[in-house]
């Protein structure tokens, strides 16, 4: 694993770490901040596909496909732990245990696309708003960075719209309702869960497990 790790560096917010269609040398886990996994398409619309957060692992798509099929962004400060793409079939070769670890972690962020894309496809604007807020609710306070209900979340509000097919206009409108009602409040990087099982239910997602995932 020495061998494996070539260090630590930080990403600035707005630092592309890994870019759509090229392919990168390294590989990643990010060990502090948040970013965003997102594809551009030929109209210059942008897609989000997914949220980096603390122990995220990032690149492997790079390491076995050989180029990136999305891009990789820092929306906060983020320390990253750098690792040698070229020792990644060693790591397979020598180490099963965490190779094991690194094919979890491939199988969660399936699982994950999987529910994001149900939720993309089938629900109404209340309920992805709910789902995703929910989604970052459950997993944060699974990082130990839930206070007092409150839990960072740095992102854009057109993050979320580009992550769940919504327009701008219509995110910002039911963020309100969700402050209104008195469920949820986002506001200065901080999501604030008032009601954590009325805002579950509005996004369908009241048995969403959430396991502890391996750290690479």
């Amino acid at each position: 694993m020495s061998k494996f790790k070539m260090g630590e560096f930080v990403a600035q917010p707005g630092t592309e770490i890994l870019a759509q269609g090229a392919s990168s040398s390294q590989l990643y886990t990010a060990l502090d901040g948040m970013g965003l996994r997102f594809k551009m398409l030929e109209d210059g619309s942008r897609q989000v596909v997914g949220f980096i957060l603390p122990g995220d692992f990032i690149g492997l798509q790079s390491g076995v496909m050989g180029t990136m099929r999305h891009s990789v962004e820092a929306t906060t400060i983020m320390t990253m732990c750098v690792f040698n793409r070229s020792e990644l079939w060693n790591l397979f070769s020598q180490q099963p245990q965490r190779a094991f670890d690194l094919t979890h972690i491939a199988a969660t962020e399936e699982h994950l696309l999987g529910e994001m894309l149900a939720a993309v496809g089938q629900m109404d604007g209340m309920a992805k708003i709910a789902w995703v807020l929910n989604r970052f609710y459950t997993r944060l306070s699974a990082l130990g960075l839930n206070q007092n209900d409150q839990v960072p979340l740095p992102y854009k509000q057109q993050d979320i719209a580009d992550a769940m097919g919504l327009s701008l206009v219509h995110t910002n409108k039911t963020l309100a309702k969700l402050r209104s009602q008195g469920i949820a409040t986002w506001a200065e990087d901080t999501l604030t869960v008032h009601q954590p099982k009325e805002l579950a239910d509005l996004g369908f997602s009241n048995n969403i497990m959430t396991q502890a995932r391996p750290l690479i």
